[in-house]
C-alpha cells in the first residue's frame, strides 16, 4: 500500500517547478516514432472516436486531416512544438474525455490558494475561495480577498485566455476549467505553466496588493477506493481524468487530514466547514463521500456530497449510501454532486435507485459505425465487452447508420435491485465541472423525475461517453487488420470509444457538450466563505415545495 507522506508540509509543498521539469527530460521521438503516433491516432480518432461526426459539425474542424497534414511536416518541428501540436489537435475536439499526454506522470502543478467566482455569469466576481495557510506568508492574502489581475492581466481577461485553451463544449464549462487550471494543473493531461512563479494583484480592506507564489508539483496519489487498472470497471470508466487529478491535488492541499486517512485505512471526516469538522459523519469511504444534517430556515434537511464515483468496491459504496441516508433527517436531503468529475458507470447509475422507488433505465452507449469498430466488435478478445453491438454495427453497412444500436452498460437489473429508498423528497446540485459519470447521474435524475436538479452555470459540463486509453484500445484491437504497434513510453492517449445517450424523458438525447440543464442557481459570496449557507436554503425552499 501506498504510505502517506509523514507530515502536511511535505506532502503540500512538494517540489518546485523548475526542478521537477528539470527532472522530467523527455526522450525525444525520431521520425519513424512520430509517424507512428500520429499514425494510430489518424485511425482510431477517423475510426473510433464516438463524437467525430458531431464535432466535426459544431466546431467546423476535421481532426483527421489535421493530423495528416502534422504528419507531413512532423520531421521540420522539434520535439516540443511536435508533442505541442498533437496536443493541439485533441484538445481542439473540446472533449476531456479525448486526450494526449506526453508525460507518463501522475503530479499536479499547483499554487496555495483557489480562484472562485460568484455571482451572474456575465458579471462574475472573482476571489480567492481557499488557501493552504501554512504555505502562504502574506497575511493580507487570506480567504475573500478579490482578485483583480492574474500576472499583470485583468482577472476577466485571464479567463478567457485560459478558458480558450480548455476542454468544454460550452463557454461556462471551459471558463470553469479555466478557473480551477488557475492554480491546479494535472501534468499528465495539460502542459505545465508558462511561468515559474505566478503574480496575484489583489484588493484587501480597500487596499490593493500583489503577492506572488512559485508553482509547485505535488503527489496526490490515487485514493485506495479508486478503480484498479486492468480491472473490469476499467473498461465501464466516464471519467475526466485530468479532473480527477486535479480533485485529489486540491484535497491534498485543503484537507490534508482527510487525504492522509485514507492510506492509514482510517475512517475520517469531510474537510471542515464554518460549523466546524464534528458536523460531519464518519465514512469508510472519505474520497467520495461526506454527509451530515443541515439546519437552515427553521428546518433541519439532509447533506451528501458525492466528490467523485472513481470507486471499484461498488457494492461497499452503495451500502455506505444507504448507510448515511439512513442517518440523515427524513425530511429531504441535497445531493451535492458539483465537481464531480466521474468515475465508474455502474457506481453513478446504481446509485439513482437510493432516491426512487421508479424502475431506472441506465444511459445507453454506442459505438461509431465504422470498419474499425466492427472488426473490434468481432475479435474474439472483445466478446465479453463487446459482443452485443456487433450484430447493428454490421447491420449499419447496408442501413449507413452511423451508430450502433445504443445499448446500456450498466445491467437494469442492477439499477432495480430493492436497495433501500430515502423516503423523503431530494434534490440534486450539478455544475458545469461536473462530468462523465457525473453527467450520467444528473441525466437519470433528471429524467426519471426523482427530484430537482439545481445547475450552477448552464448545465453539467456535457462529457457524454465510455473512454478508454491507449493501451486498452491497443489490446482490442490486436488481432484484426486495425492493430497497432505499441507507442513509445513519451506518447498515450484517452479516447471517446462509447458515446451515451440519454433514457427515460430524455430519451434519444446526447449528453457531449449539451450537458443536463435544471434549476439555475448563482453562487453567492457567502457560499464560498460560509459553507454554502445561501444555496442550501435555496435547496431547501425546492424541498419544502415538494
Amino acid at each position: 500500500m501506498t504510505e502517506a507522506p509523514a507530515t502536511a508540509a511535505t506532502a503540500q509543498e512538494g517540489v518546485p517547478l523548475v526542478d521537477h521539469l528539470a527532472q522530467q527530460v523527455l526522450n525525444e521521438l525520431d521520425g519513424g516514432e512520430r509517424a507512428l503516433v500520429v499514425d494510430t491516432l489518424t485511425d482510431v480518432i477517423g475510426g473510433a472516436y464516438a463524437h467525430l461526426p458531431a464535432k466535426r459539425a459544431a466546431y467546423a474542424v476535421d481532426p483527421v486531416r489535421a493530423l495528416t497534414q502534422l504528419r507531413r511536416r512532423s520531421g521540420d518541428l522539434t520535439d516540443t512544438d511536435f508533442h505541442r501540436m498533437l496536443a493541439g489537435v485533441v484538445t481542439g475536439l473540446r472533449d476531456a474525455h479525448t486526450r494526449y499526454a506526453a508525460r507518463r506522470t501522475m503530479t499536479v502543478a499547483a499554487l496555495p490558494f483557489l480562484v472562485e467566482q460568484y455571482g451572474p455569469y456575465a458579471s462574475p466576481t472573482f476571489i480567492v475561495g481557499k488557501v493552504a495557510e501554512s504555505m502562504v506568508g502574506d497575511r493580507h492574502f487570506k480567504k475573500g480577498v478579490r482578485i483583480e489581475r492574474f500576472n499583470a492581466v485583468p482577472i476577466a481577461r485571464a479567463v478567457d485566455v485560459y478558458a480558450d485553451r480548455e476542454t468544454g463544449g460550452r463557454p461556462d464549462a471551459r471558463r470553469s476549467r479555466a478557473l480551477e487550471s488557475f492554480t491546479f494543473r494535472s501534468l499528465k493531461h495539460q502542459p505545465p505553466p508558462d511561468e515559474v512563479e505566478a503574480v496575484i494583484d489583489f484588493v484587501h480592506d480597500g487596499k490593493e496588493r500583489r503577492v506572488s507564489f512559485p508553482w509547485r508539483v505535488v503527489d496526490p496519489q490515487r485514493a485506495t477506493t479508486a478503480v484498479r487498472p486492468g480491472t473490469r470497471g476499467s473498461a465501464k470508466l466516464a471519467v475526466n481524468s485530468a479532473a480527477e487529478m486535479v480533485r485529489r491535488g486540491k484535497m491534498l492541499m485543503f484537507s490534508f487530514d482527510v487525504w492522509a486517512a485514507q492510506f492509514n485505512e482510517a475512517k475520517a471526516a469531510p474537510s471542515t466547514t464554518a460549523r466546524g469538522a464534528s458536523d460531519w459523519i464518519e465514512t469508510s469511504f472519505p474520497d467520495n463521500l461526506a454527509a451530515r444534517a443541515w439546519e437552515t430556515g427553521g428546518r433541519t434537511v439532509g447533506y451528501l456530497r458525492v466528490w467523485t464515483f472513481d470507486v471499484d468496491d461498488v457494492d461497499g459504496f452503495l451500502a455506505e449510501v444507504e448507510r448515511l441516508l439512513a442517518l440523515l433527517p427524513r425530511d429531504g436531503v441535497i445531493v451535492d454532486l458539483r465537481g464531480n468529475p466521474g468515475g465508474l458507470v455502474w457506481a453513478a447509475e446504481r446509485m439513482l435507485q437510493l432516491f426512487t422507488s421508479k424502475p431506472i433505465q441506465p444511459t445507453r452507449f454506442s459505438l461509431v459505425a465504422s470498419p474499425l469498430t466492427r472488426s473490434m466488435a468481432q475479435s474474439p478478445f472483445n466478446r465479453m465487452e463487446l459482443e452485443a453491438w456487433a450484430p447493428s454495427l454490421e447491420d449499419a453497412v447496408s442501413t449507413g447508420d452511423l451508430y450502433s444500436q445504443p445499448l446500456p452498460l450498466t445491467d437494469p437489473e442492477w439499477c432495480n435491485e430493492g436497495r433501500g429508498t430515502y423516503p423523503g423528497p431530494a434534490v440534486a446540485v450539478v455544475d458545469a465541472n461536473t462530468y462523465s459519470s457525473g453527467d450520467l447521474f444528473a441525466a437519470g435524475w433528471a429524467d426519471h423525475g426523482i427530484g430537482d436538479l439545481v445547475t450552477i452555470g448552464e448545465a453539467t459540463g456535457g462529457g457524454g461517453a465510455n473512454v478508454w486509453t491507449s493501451s486498452m484500445l491497443r489490446d482490442a484491437l490486436a488481432g484484426t487488420e486495425h492493430a497497432f504497434a505499441a507507442l513509445p513510453d513519451e506518447a498515450r492517449f484517452t479516447l471517446s470509444v462509447r458515446r451515451a445517450i440519454r433514457s427515460g424523458l430524455s430519451d434519444g438525447i446526447p449528453i457531449e457538450d449539451l450537458g443536463i440543464a435544471g434549476v439555475p442557481y448563482d453562487l453567492t459570496r457567502s457560499d464560498l466563505l460560509d459553507g454554502n449557507v445561501d444555496l442550501v436554503a435555496f435547496c431547501a425552499d425546492l424541498l419544502e415545495r415538494r
